[in-house]
């Protein structure tokens, strides 16, 4: 490209805005463990159509554990969803989180961690150490109860 001069004109570049207001940390919830974050997933989770989607959310929370949002990252059929990091990682950082939850659910029932539930979650791991953003768990969920990777020992 050796003599090419590429200019942008002023008017046709977007600005990127980040808008996010905290709420006051008296009005978020604290958890200390995956009870308590499954207490607030299984509210979360489309209760009509846990059985024959798969859906993958985040909890973000801060350093004290106060959970700043829930979303939904990807919402799929019945067997998967994709799930892409830099959605994740976007949220995170939009929210100022230092720790992230992950969750999804299995539409037939089984709690067990698939291969692919592993790779993702490593995937998400290593690419929270870069950011400094830790993932303390990653939930699979049904309507019987959950499986955690940490209490399991797989993180």
């Amino acid at each position: 490209m050796d003599g090419v001069v590429l200019s942008l004109d002023p008017g046709s570049v977007n600005e990127v805005q980040i808008v996010y207001t905290r709420p006051k940390l008296d009005t978020l919830r604290k958890v200390s463990g995956s009870h308590e974050v499954y207490e607030i997933l299984k509210d979360i989770y489309p209760s009509d159509r846990i059985t024959y989607k798969e859906f993958f959310y985040a909890v973000f929370l801060n350093a004290g554990n106060y959970v700043l949002a829930v979303s939904k990252v990807s919402e799929g059929g019945m067997m998967g969803t994709i799930v892409d990091l830099r959605e994740v990682f976007q949220l995170a950082l939009k929210l100022s989180a230092t720790i992230i939850i992950l969750s999804h659910n299995h539409p037939i029932g089984n709690l067990r961690p698939s291969h692919t539930d592993k790779l993702i979650t490593r995937k998400i791991v290593e690419a929270g150490k870069i950011l400094d953003i830790t993932v303390y768990d990653h939930l699979i969920v049904t309507q019987e109860g959950y499986f955690s990777f940490a209490d399991e020992g797989l993180l």
